[in-house]
């Protein structure tokens, strides 16, 4: 039975679209992507029913447009057999900030180059310090892909499902729950591509190479099952696995066959992971230095290129993927396509192109910033300087601000949409993901995907300490 707030969408979309039988056709397409603005506000800050019913009449109508959330994994998988042979990295974009107008710019550059291969993701850590649930980032991306006319898949995507090391020590049960709680509400809102990470877990400790992976390998073998169990019928979930932790240890081909035959060997018939991630030298957010500004990185690009071989000829994975990019030059992106890497993260550089935007009102982002010195000062470490405390923690003020941030003036928001649109461009470039759409199309499939009628409210997610878990 559908919720009076369903009822009330349905009769403002009166003429653009018919609700009939838990079911969403759209009429008048054009005229349902100039309700896009609205409606995507209700499912981001509406009140209880109201937010329900628009996350589902965008999914719905996304649905019916050819607007589906997808798996990359066949994607991979065929990249693993030698099938695809265009030079390419798949970019995939976290959007800690005005998601929905931040999607927009994405879907705007991703038409112009006919992208087909890209990847919206959240980490389980973004999940908590923005204020993003699964269910509405995926109606945010899902609203901005209607708004500007695209259409094919749409790849969702939980980065950084991470164990905490200090929590797993404390209480494995409990930290086990929490990601196996994170992963079924991802599935719920339409994450079909998820990263796991037990990296965390890795002791350089111990004697030998399997010691060290053991519970890396094992918990990760552990939640694919979990994945296999939950993934809906007609979709093969596109599962990520990780052999060093970020800012550690760079990796190596004998770490990567230590944790693949332990993996392998515990995850019995259940189909196995299409990605690897390696560490190669870089860091989230980058290395800040006391002036606040950001260090040169120097990726070990021998290392992705190696790995990624070795994971697509060994293993028949789509390669190795590449963490804490976004903060590179310019000039090194186009090394990812020659190291063949199979996929790269994307996250900090978008968010300081919001934050630092000319559009955004002085007097916000000084209220940014006493924010994050009264609210974050626990993170403060004793050799911060000032610039540097305010850059590594301003990314928990996006939370609290999330709605001064949707509420620019809309000539604002135009304006940082006019420039993430034009680093995306550059971006899809330089990974030459351009002309990907049809390649997309003709290796994978989006079955349709329905959800029940909201019977109510959304249901709140399980707030949770996220500090000290990975971007």
């Amino acid at each position: 039975m559908a919720t009076n707030a369903l009822i009330k969408t349905a009769e403002i979309l009166h003429g653009i679209v018919n609700i009939r039988d838990g079911r969403v056709l759209v009429v008048d397409e054009n005229a349902l992507a100039g309700r896009m603005d609205a409606l995507v506000r209700e499912a981001v800050f509406g009140d209880g029913e109201a937010k329900a019913a628009a996350r589902w009449v965008i999914w719905e109508a996304a649905q019916s447009l050819g607007i589906r959330p997808a798996s990359i994994h066949e994607f991979y998988a065929a990249r693993g057999r030698g099938e695809i042979t265009k030079p390419h990295t798949v970019p995939a974009i976290n959007l800690r900030m005005i998601a929905y107008d931040s999607a927009r710019a994405v879907f705007r550059a991703a038409r112009t180059l006919d992208v087909g291969a890209l990847i919206f993701e959240i980490a389980r850590s973004e999940i908590g310090y923005t204020d993003q649930r699964p269910s509405e980032y995926a109606a945010a991306v899902l609203a901005a892909a209607i708004r500007e006319g695209f259409r094919g898949p749409v790849f969702l995507q939980g980065d950084h499902f991470q164990i905490s090391a200090k929590k797993y020590a404390g209480a494995p049960e409990t930290e086990v729950k929490a990601v196996r709680d994170i992963i079924v509400e991802a599935i719920a809102a339409g994450f079909y591509n998820i990263d796991i990470d037990t990296s965390t877990l890795v002791n350089l400790v111990q004697p030998t190479l399997e010691e060290q992976q053991r519970l890396n390998f094992e918990l990760c073998s552990d939640f694919t099952r979990f994945i296999r169990e939950h993934e809906p019928q007609g979709i093969a979930i596109s599962v990520g696995g990780e052999i060093g932790e970020v800012g550690q240890k760079n990796s190596t081909p004998e770490d990567l066959a230590a944790f693949m035959a332990g993996f392998n060997a515990r995850r019995g018939a259940a189909t196995g992971i299409s990605k690897i991630s390696i560490q190669t030298g870089t860091s989230h957010g980058g290395v800040v230095l006391p002036d606040g500004t950001l260090a040169q990185v120097a990726i070990d690009f021998e290392v992705l290129k190696t790995l990624s071989e070795m994971a697509r000829k060994d293993y028949g994975m789509g390669g190795a993927v590449q963490h804490g990019a976004s903060t590179l030059p310019e000039s090194a992106f186009h090394k990812f396509v020659e190291a063949q890497t199979c996929e790269v993260h994307l996250a900090t550089a978008f968010q300081s192109l919001v934050m630092d935007h000319k559009a955004v009102p002085d007097d916000l982002r000084r209220e940014m910033v006493e924010w994050v010195k009264t609210n974050a000062a626990d993170e403060r470490k004793a050799k911060d300087t000032e610039a540097q405390f305010v850059y590594k923690s301003r990314k928990k003020a996006v939370g609290p601000f999330k709605k001064a941030f949707w509420s620019l003036p809309g000539e604002a928001l135009a304006a940082i949409g006019a420039d993430l649109e034009k680093t995306f461009t550059f971006l899809f470039g330089q990974l030459g993901v351009g002309g990907t759409s049809a390649l997309i199309g003709k290796i994978l499939s989006s079955p349709e995907v329905h959800l029940p009628l909201p019977a109510g409210g959304v249901t709140p997610g399980k707030t949770e300490d996220v500090s000290g878990l990975a971007d």
